[in-house]
């Protein structure tokens, strides 16, 4: 489609990723550019992709899945759910006018992260990013991560109760969060790294966000399956993971 067409129908959606569709057009998100390139840097700087699977659980736009293709990824699929079926998100209609845009494919299916492992072999790099604190009982979901997991799992959370040594979790009941009522949970990064080491993650590295100002309450995590290599996990520990 031509620049005036595409701009009216990225009008129609509504965008929390900010894709670079072509030059001159970018979907509004509620993730800005500057976010979007430092989540990615962050998260993929580290990470030699090409060649590699990978599983975004929690797609919605497709941002990071459309970043994987871009960076080299063998194989992308793209799963989600709420935000897809959303009549006012309309997630996966956004996800679908992204990828005709910017002619980068993944393979998309409807998932439920509750459903998870849902039959899929195990991945090289799992995606699980802002997707935790959105479940009401997270824990199983965190252990099929092992099940879905071949070598790392890249996992981003909103974050609480970091003045607590022992894993622990904050629960919202309401709207504390963001004013939100589907986020329940405000997890310390000693309960993170816990549930990542139970489901088989053996090592399991963390660094903040790389916009503290704009995501003061919020970590990142790689967690390493036994069959990674060492030579993927010292880019991160170069890189500041701890």
């Amino acid at each position: 489609m031509d620049d005036e067409t595409l701009r009216a129908a990225v009008a129609g959606h509504h965008w929390f990723h900010s894709i670079a569709l072509r030059p001159g057009i970018v979907t509004p998100g509620v993730k800005t550019p500057d976010i979007m390139a430092a989540e990615e840097e962050a998260l993929f700087g580290p990470l030699a992709l090409g060649g590699l699977s990978v599983l975004d659980i929690g797609a919605w736009n497709g941002g990071f899945s459309l970043a994987a293709l871009r960076r080299g990824a063998a194989r992308v699929l793209a799963t989600d759910s709420f935000t897809w079926d959303h009549p006012w998100f309309r997630g996966r209609a956004a996800f679908d006018l992204a990828c005709a845009a910017t002619g980068l494919v993944p393979e998309a299916r409807r998932l439920d992260p509750t459903e998870l492992p849902a039959g899929l072999e195990p991945f090289d790099v799992t995606l699980f990013l802002g997707v935790f604190y959105h479940l009401r009982d997270p824990i199983p979901v965190v252990a099929a991560l092992g099940e879905v997991t071949r070598l790392l799992c890249l996992l981003e959370t909103h974050e609480d109760a970091a003045e607590h040594e022992r894993p622990a979790m904050v629960f919202y009941p309401g709207r504390e969060l963001a004013d939100d009522p589907t986020s329940w949970w405000g997890p310390n990064p000693p309960l993170v790294r816990a549930l990542l080491a139970q489901a088989g993650f053996d090592r399991v590295l963390r660094r903040p966000h790389p916009l503290p100002d704009v995501a003061p309450s919020r970590g990142m995590y790689a967690a390493f399956r036994p069959d990674a290599p060492v030579a993927m996990v010292q880019p991160f520990r170069d890189a500041g993971w701890s």
